[in-house]
């Protein structure tokens, strides 16, 4: 049987039970028994049955389609949320619709989510750098279908999942100063990015609870290669900061380069603290010590709760958690002035050795 022919019927003939049971089990209801739902699945398997969902938006039903209105995917962490968004709304049984944006902002947010409107989809998740005023804008856009956004400060009123920040800065802040770091350097993400702002006032704020002030204060636009420049422009004169906290991974790796052109090594010289937790971090030479995001549980977070205001409405705020994760690029400022006792053993034992060549 083709499978333009198909009809909701047939699977229901096939599997013995009735066409609004198939119905439901296609709308994902939840009074659906799990042997009934398995049944009628592999019914609508054996005859390649396609559920027509053009025909169900015409009837009012959901298209179970998500839009995501996300920044560009050339990023890591929007490429990695959008992969495990993609990733769980196929477990979800739901399709994804991805509308890029190349520059943030209320008018470019407005416009990829009237594309996905367009689509007719039945929730979207907006992956955008937007200040509170501008959310408020792109959620009167989104009109009556739910909208989750993940890129904002945590506290706009519409329905949220956002990384917590302040806990991010606060570890990075507080594992740097128990090493004895006093002189620290900031090199914060680009002016319009929400997220980089609250990393940058967390460290200020954190900093200004030791009574410490920031040695220096840089901008980057996420990218390496800004890492890179920045820094290279920070360690042209003396004296040097003995640490270093990024906003991101990326421009911490520029950040090591940088360092390592001009004859300084880390962390003995420098420490340098990154912020993600990419999956790259740990081959970094050395290690890059940073605040982790978990991507994927963010995206599959958002999943799930798109899917739930979509399905019961409800309000959704949510802090997702980070953690720190110790590897290379730090240590207590100095250390390269002041060898271990393990590192004194061996350097005697290798000049012992030497001596005893001589004689």
């Amino acid at each position: 049987m083709k499978a333009k022919s198909v009809t909701l019927y047939d699977v229901a003939d096939s599997a013995g039970v009735s066409y609004q049971t198939v119905s439901r089990v296609i709308n994902q209801a939840s009074h659906v028994s799990e042997r009934t739902r398995l049944k009628v699945e592999a019914a609508m398997k054996s005859l390649n049955y396609v559920p027509n969902r053009v025909a169900q938006q015409l009837a009012g039903k959901l298209s179970h389609t998500i839009g995501l209105a996300t920044t560009t995917l050339s990023l890591h962490a929007p490429s990695q949320i959008a992969a495990a968004i993609k990733s769980k709304a196929g477990e979800r049984q739901f399709n994804v619709m991805i509308s890029m944006v190349e520059q943030p902002g209320a008018e470019a947010a407005r416009a990829a989510i009237n594309s996905l409107l367009a689509q007719r989809v039945d929730g979207l998740i907006v992956n955008i750098p937007l200040e509170t005023a501008d959310a408020q804008t792109v959620l009167t856009a989104c009109g009556p279908v739910p909208a989750l956004f993940l890129d904002v400060s945590p506290d706009v009123t519409a329905n949220h999942i956002v990384t917590d920040a302040a806990s991010g800065a606060y570890l990075g802040v507080e594992h740097l100063v128990t090493l004895g770091h006093q002189s620290i350097a900031l090199l914060a993400g680009p002016e319009n990015s929400v997220s980089a702002r609250l990393r940058l006032e967390g460290w200020l704020r954190y900093l200004a609870q030791r009574q410490l002030a920031p040695f220096a204060i840089m901008r980057g636009d996420w990218s390496s290669l800004s890492g890179y420049q920045q820094v290279s422009l920070l360690l042209r004169n003396e004296p040097f900061p003995t640490a270093i906290l990024v906003a991101n991974d990326q421009m911490a790796l520029g950040a090591l380069r940088a360092i390592n052109d001009v004859g300084l090594t880390v962390p003995q010289d420098i420490s340098v603290m990154g912020f993600d937790d990419t999956e790259d971090s740990a081959c970094f030479i050395p290690p890059l010590t940073t605040i982790r995001q978990d991507f994927r549980s963010f995206g599959e977070a958002s999943v799930n709760g798109v899917i739930s205001l979509i399905q019961t409405g409800g309000r959704l705020t949510v802090l997702h958690p980070v953690s720190l994760v110790e590897r290379k690029t730090t240590a207590a400022p100095g250390s390269a002035r002041s060898p271990s006792a393990t590192q004194l053993a061996d350097a005697l034992s290798l000049l012992a050795r030497q001596v005893a060549r001589l004689k």
